[in-house]
């Protein structure tokens, strides 16, 4: 017996609606500060992918450039990118606060300077080195391999192939009960 299909009818899909901009125009990657950032994120998320930027910093960033945060990064024109770039190349240690920026009182310069991008890498490895240099604890802490900041060490943070007490061999123990 064959059902009547009136009323049932399948409903057709809807039409796909045209996106801001099309896939042609979408720049996959885009570059900022030497860093590959993903085209198809929105523009305060995207540039948390430069070393050094967080969402704070990202935010003040993109107001500052007059680029709205949600946008997509791929979509924007040249002309947002360009001003996005200025911003966080050049103008970042003059727009963020004192508080916010990760260098204060810099060794070599005594300033207040936000390190970001390749350049964060290196003064890490600078330092490291200048405090082993100088054979500070936290120097010869890093050197050893060891916890710097305090933790315990007692129970954690243990290496090697051992594990436990170690145990003298019994014919080591039966030799000295003899004697």
């Amino acid at each position: 017996m064959a059902r009547p299909t009136a009323g049932k009818e399948k409903p057709k899909k809807a039409e796909e609606k045209p996106k801001k901009g099309s896939d042609e125009e979408l720049r996959h990657i885009v570059r900022i500060l030497n860093t590959d950032l993903d085209g198809k994120r929105q523009v305060h998320m995207a540039l948390t992918g430069i070393k050094g930027v967080g969402r704070r910093c990202a935010k003040i960033f993109t107001e500052r450039a007059g680029v709205d945060p949600r946008a997509t990064l791929g979509l924007l024109p040249d002309a947002e990118i360009d001003k996005l770039k200025k911003v966080v190349e050049e103008d970042a240690i003059d727009i963020l606060p004192t508080w916010m920026v990760n260098r204060r009182g810099d060794i070599e310069t005594g300033k207040d300077i936000h390190i970001m991008g390749i350049e964060l890498n290196m003064t890490l490895r600078e330092d490291l080195d200048l405090m082993k240099k100088m054979r500070s604890y936290k120097g010869l802490r890093h050197e050893r391999g060891l916890r710097v900041r305090g933790q315990r060490t007692r129970s954690t943070g243990r290496t090697g192939a051992i594990v436990g007490v170690s145990r003298k061999k019994e014919g080591a123990q039966a030799a000295s009960a003899k004697q």
